[in-house]
């Protein structure tokens, strides 16, 4: 095992980096985010099905299903650096209060900040990870919500498509 200097982690040795840098967050800074990013999980699956109810078009439903998709797989992936590093999985909370957006309208802009805020999360949890192998599950995510923010933009522009032409 090997000692990971900005925390009190310890890191299988094949994970560990050819040129450990200093960085300026911490893992411990990064285990606690990703440790909030899992547990808005339910809440965020209510949202999602929220979403694809609400949605007025069957464009609209395939674009906000890849969306969750994504989001189930980044889930997955933060549960595995968050596991190397502690050895300890994160409990999602079962009780889960859900606001209801007042349109489906507000709830796409309300996810496509989401998206963007998600990022900013993000590049901290990937400049506190000690090796590229997860630096790099971390990138695949970033763009991934990148991507997401594209697609929100383009179901509003959609719905306002739908009522300027209606």
């Amino acid at each position: 095992m090997y000692y990971c200097p900005n925390s009190s982690a310890y890191i299988p040795l094949y994970y560990r980096p050819a040129n450990p840098v200093a960085s300026y967050k911490s893992l411990d800074e990064a285990l606690k985010l990703i440790e909030q990013a899992i547990k808005g999980e339910r809440e965020d699956e209510l949202f999602y099905d929220y979403l694809i109810a609400e949605a007025p078009s069957q464009e609209d439903k395939e674009i906000i299903v890849s969306i969750r998709d994504d989001e189930i797989k980044h889930n997955r992936m933060f549960r595995t650096i968050y596991e190397a590093f502690t050895g300890k999985s994160v409990q999602s909370p079962t009780e889960v209060q859900f606001q209801k957006p007042s349109s489906y309208t507000e709830g796409v802009k309300k996810a496509l900040l989401g998206e963007l805020k998600a990022v900013e999360n993000y590049r901290n949890i990937r400049a506190g990870l000690p090796n590229r192998y997860y630096r790099d599950m971390v990138f695949e995510i970033l763009t991934d919500e990148l991507k997401h923010a594209s697609k929100y933009n383009l179901i509003l522009n959609l719905d306002l498509s739908r009522k300027v032409y209606s």
